[in-house]
């Protein structure tokens, strides 16, 4: 549809602890101006709120259209949240944000409806709409990060579970005797296979003396975060520790899989996260054969995709306005 007057579009915007992204998105999926600022999450929610609604406005205005062509936002927010009634209820990465009621307060500030979802959710979302998974109705979305978020897709459309909770795939118990998660209990995915948990491994390798080509990378400094850049090139280099750490959490990554295909049955698993941004498919060549093995059903078990997302940062925001176009014409 091409610009002008009677043209409407909306607007995906995803919301993190660092930053804030917003895109004005055409019903092709096209992404016609975008901004970017930092979050500045220690500011509280009122001004994270305004920076918000300023990103918008301001991706807006790089797309060359108005406000009153913006039929609604749609937001991609770490949770826990219910996107019904668009409150927060808590998230530790953005203090101090405990019951906000973020799509009222988007809304008062836009003047225009304003959906929110879990950025994960929507990420898979996008995927499914938009990119690896496009043309599939049955998707889940695994996002191995600072933890392991998840999607689901079921019949083309995103499931949030009785309680607004479903997909936590992270905290699915896969060692029932192993380390502490953060959320408190033991043997989570997120505690032996995300890249927090493969930076914990590898330091205490360092701390036993073990050599790697890690240590000069980060410099040898504990608060040093050791990038997805730096474990993918240690990983392709050969580096003996973090190919040991990494290979075990693709292992546990692949036991994870397989239980999620025994219980869904997807046509396509979608991995993203900044360890399979840097690593690519090479990431999930080690996972796919662990996913098949342990699935119950063998026939044409292949024939299940494993494969990278392909959005980058644009999935959880080009989602967001999948979901802002589903949620207004439900209306």
């Amino acid at each position: 549809m091409a610009k002008g007057s009677a043209a409407k579009y909306v607007v995906g915007m995803d919301m993190g602890g660092t930053k804030i992204l917003a895109g004005v998105v055409d019903e092709s999926g096209k992404i016609l101006g975008s901004y970017k600022r930092a979050t500045k999450a220690y500011a509280g929610p009122d001004e994270v709120i305004d920076r918000m609604a300023k990103t918008v406005e301001d991706a807006v205005k790089r797309a060359g259209v108005s406000m009153s062509q913006i039929e609604a936002v749609g937001c991609g927010a770490p949770g826990p949240l219910d996107p019904d009634k668009g409150i927060i209820w808590h998230t530790p990465n953005l203090p101090g944000w405990n019951n906000v009621p973020l799509a009222d307060m988007l809304e008062d500030r836009l003047g225009v409806p304003v959906f929110i979802e879990n950025d994960v959710n929507l990420g898979t979302l996008g995927e499914c709409a938009l990119g690896a998974a496009k043309g599939a109705q049955d998707v889940v979305g695994i996002f191995p990060g600072t933890g392991i978020g998840g999607g689901l897709v079921l019949d083309g459309r995103l499931r949030q579970g009785f309680r607004k909770n479903a997909a936590e795939l992270g905290h699915m118990v896969i060692m029932a005797d192993g380390p502490y998660c953060g959320c408190g209990k033991r043997g989570c995915a997120e505690s032996v296979a995300s890249r927090t948990a493969i930076e914990r491994d590898i330091r205490a390798g360092l701390a036993a003396g073990r050599k790697s080509m890690i240590a000069d990378m980060i410099k040898g400094e504990r608060g040093e975060r050791i990038t997805s850049g730096a474990l993918a090139q240690a990983y392709q280099a050969g580096d003996p520790l973090v190919t040991e750490i990494i290979s075990r959490a693709q292992y546990n990554l692949g036991l994870l899989t397989s239980a999620i295909i025994n219980l869904v049955d997807p046509e396509v698993i979608v991995f993203g996260g900044g360890l399979v941004e840097a690593m690519g498919d090479e990431f999930l060549e080690p996972i796919r054969p662990v996913a098949y093995q342990y699935s119950l059903n063998q026939r044409d078990i292949e024939d299940l995709k494993i494969v990278p997302a392909k959005l980058g940062d644009n999935a959880a925001l080009l989602g967001a306005a999948v979901y802002a176009r589903d949620r207004l014409a439900r209306k």
